[in-house]
């Protein structure tokens, strides 16, 4: 701030910060009531983000009306709409993520990538580190190229640092096991169901996690929502 000019687009911003004493060409010194208001709107901020990350109630939100499965963007690129710019659908996604592309909500068959996101399991109950979950991958998954499930710390947005060091499943795993019609099963949990060791990924008790599955040259039946995804379910 004290190095860069005040642009005619920042002047309202500027109107906000100066009651906290964040004021150009002045020293910032803030007092114990300021430093309090500010760390409680950082923490009420991130709250506000996680709402809208991992509960979405933008329209169209979710795949299918009978799956937990969201869109993980749901602007284009460009994050601009007629009149205003999409601030919650920014909010969205970056708090979750950090780069876009026009290719990663391609809508031709075949090229980019498609992503679809779950917080929650079947029973709308948020995941838990501590439980094992199987997901279904039916066969003929809508994907040219190859397709993924990969696992993220809620909190810190990243791949899950759990022992195995793998937070990642692909349809490229040759030693990932399948099913006599060409399904997946694939588990999620603090221990693999016996057998399953290579369609497993680790959960870390004390860490809540969601999920991306990712299309890599996503094909006709994503795009008209005719393959169903199902959702996680517990392992009794």
């Amino acid at each position: 701030m004290q190095q860069e000019p005040v642009q005619e687009r920042d002047r309202m911003i500027m109107a906000m910060l100066a009651p906290l004493g964040i004021e150009k060409g002045k020293p910032f010194k803030p007092s114990d009531r300021i430093r309090k208001l500010l760390a409680d709107g950082a923490l009420m901020g991130e709250l506000m983000s996680m709402n809208i990350s991992y509960a979405k109630r933008f329209p169209d939100s979710y795949y299918r009306d009978d799956a937990k499965w969201a869109y993980v963007l749901m602007f284009d690129p460009g994050q601009e709409k007629p009149g205003y710019t999409e601030l919650d659908e920014r909010t969205d996604y970056f708090y979750e993520a950090v780069t876009s592309s026009s290719g990663m909500i391609t809508k031709t068959p075949g090229v980019g990538s498609a992503y679809l996101g779950a917080y929650k399991d079947k029973d709308d109950k948020w995941f838990d580190g501590s439980k094992t979950y199987r997901l279904h991958v039916p066969p003929n998954v809508p994907a040219k190229n190859f397709w993924s499930l990969t696992l993220y710390d809620t909190y810190n947005r990243v791949q899950l640092d759990n022992k195995t060091q793998v937070a990642d499943i692909s349809s490229r795993n040759e030693k990932l096991r399948k099913n006599p019609d060409g399904s997946v099963n694939l588990y999620v949990g603090p221990k693999a169901p016996e057998g399953w060791e290579n369609n497993w990924i680790e959960t870390i008790p004390e860490k809540a996690w969601f999920a991306y599955f990712r299309f890599y040259g996503p094909d006709k039946p994503y795009f008209d929502r005719s393959w169903k995804l199902p959702d996680f379910e517990v392992v009794p």
